[in-house]
């Protein structure tokens, strides 16, 4: 009987070839690296309006009201910051998009955080709350409707006081 010798394992100690395994690692590396760069530089580009900006003409016609603020904590051990109000169409137009900026002032009265946001209106408070771009719903002339904005962080330098709320732009039809 004959033992084939390819069924026989060999004294020679074999090598083991690395290179796949180590370009392999690289490139997972890599893309982790460009995916975080891709998601800081998302959060660097918020949006800033200069305290200057004039707002616009059909925001006489959009009061905000009843402005309540809540915390909630997140997955990541941080906070988030709710700012939900109220806001009506008085005017002649309907509202798909409003722009607020957002003004969080200190103890001398000094604005310490200067935010730029979408309204968010809210369509469903149970069993959470539910939000939407107003596109999604518009604001017809003498509607009324709550909204909600967030914030990550606020900044530690902030007085506790509501924040200022300014429309700065206006989308109509």
């Amino acid at each position: 009987m004959s033992i084939d010798s390819q069924l026989v394992p060999s004294s020679e100690a074999q090598e083991r070839n690395w290179l796949p395994l180590v370009i392999a690692a690289a490139v997972v590396l890599i893309a982790a690296a460009v995916v975080v760069l891709v998601l800081e530089h998302d959060k660097g580009a918020a949006q800033v309006t200069p305290l200057t900006a004039v707002p616009d003409s059909y925001a006489i016609s959009l009061p905000i009201s009843r402005l309540a603020m809540s915390e909630s904590a997140n997955l990541a051990g941080g906070k988030v910051t709710y700012l939900d109000g109220h806001i009506a169409n008085q005017g002649g137009r309907t509202v798909t998009g409003v722009t607020v900026q957002v003004l969080f002032r200190n103890y001398a009265h000094e604005v310490t955080q200067n935010e730029t946001q979408s309204l968010k209106i809210i369509r469903m408070r149970d069993p959470y709350i539910d939000v939407a771009p107003l596109s999604a719903t518009p604001l017809k002339p003498g509607s009324e409707q709550d909204f909600r904005l967030i914030f990550d962080t606020v900044s530690p330098d902030w007085d506790g006081a509501y924040p200022e709320v300014r429309v700065i732009h206006v989308e109509a039809k």
